[in-house]
């Protein structure tokens, strides 16, 4: 054999063997891309990290994660999209846990295309992934009031709309105009009624993504109020701790009306750990990430204090932060 013929032979030789070590990951891999994929003009990732993305910083990857370029390139996903093919948004990831064996079919992740702000005459109009905190301070710098509570939600407008947030003495519900969705027939606008409001719930259209909202604002300094906001932020709640946020819905009146924080107060649940995960000592309805916690650490911390509440109080606290993904 001659040195070229042997240099090929080599090099064909050479992936075998570092398949066989064990460092596949290590090859060149094949593009990954489904062809109902093939018409995204924007970035598409398969096994994409989903962790670095969440305010817990746990979870697997996506099998396939898409940041699209524009409105009309959600409506072209979600038309070819095939039906059986798991959808599922994030934003800012922030009252979320993503499994630690990840999250099977298209993620969809709106990037800063999609934050684009606008204040009018009697209102503001911003992006799905717009943060809440921004949106709040736009109104302000513009001299309108109705949003401050904005200021005390650490999310998007996406999630905002879609579960109805709300924080010190306000929600989505109070202030919002319309909402317009990409779905596989193209954009609509719905109007805030016809998303029927409810606590911490919003009627979207099946498989749809919203784009941007329109919030009602009238003219005065919100200052004061954001401050105050700020403050009570501050001293209540673990704002410099990897968090999901409010963890449990707040109980129905029927219930007794009792706040969860309360509940789980009285169970015991205050100061609680699982791995690396803990109740929050500040707040109790907060979970938190010490440092190297799994998403099964939190949410089965989760499962241990709903099992307190229920044992202690005979009330069954609903979770409020979204788990997606499948465990490991």
């Amino acid at each position: 054999m001659g040195r070229g013929a042997a240099r090929e032979a080599g090099r064909a030789a050479r992936p075998e063997l570092r398949r066989e070590a064990g460092v596949i990951d290590l090859l060149p891999r094949p593009a990954l891309r489904p062809a109902c994929l093939g018409g995204v003009r924007g970035r598409v990732e398969a096994g994409a990290a989903l962790a670095p993305f969440t305010w817990f910083r746990v979870g697997g990857p996506a099998e396939f994660l898409v940041k699209p370029a524009d409105a009309a390139d959600v409506v072209t996903l979600l038309a070819a999209l095939p039906a059986d093919m798991p959808l599922n948004v994030i934003g800012a990831a922030s009252n979320l846990i993503i499994r630690d064996g990840g999250i099977p079919g298209v993620v969809l992740r709106l990037a800063r295309g999609f934050a684009d702000i606008s204040v009018e005459p009697d209102g503001i109009v911003a992006g799905a992934a717009a943060l809440d905190m921004t949106v709040a301070a736009h109104a302000a710098a513009a001299g309108r009031v109705g949003l401050e509570f904005l200021s005390g939600i650490p999310g998007s407008i996406g999630g905002a709309v879609a579960m109805n947030a709300g924080a010190y003495g306000n929600e989505v519900c109070d202030v919002l105009d319309w909402a317009e969705f990409a779905t596989r027939d193209g954009v609509v606008r719905l109007s805030a009624g016809e998303l029927h409001l409810a606590y911490r719930h919003a009627e979207l259209p099946p498989r749809s993504v919203i784009l941007r909202a329109r919030f009602w604002t009238r003219p005065g300094d919100a200052a004061p109020r954001m401050a105050a906001i700020r403050a009570a932020r501050e001293a209540a709640q673990p704002t410099r701790s990897r968090t999901g946020g409010s963890t449990f819905r707040n109980p129905s009146n029927a219930l007794g009306g009792h706040k969860a924080w309360a509940l789980i107060d009285a169970a015991g649940g205050r100061g609680l750990t699982r791995g690396a995960a803990q109740v929050s000592e500040k707040h109790c309805n907060f979970l938190l990430n010490l440092g190297g916690a799994t998403a099964a650490d939190i949410e089965g911390l989760g499962e241990d204090v709903r099992a307190r509440v229920l044992a202690h109080s005979g009330v069954e606290l609903r979770w409020e932060i979204a788990r997606l993904g499948v465990g490991a």
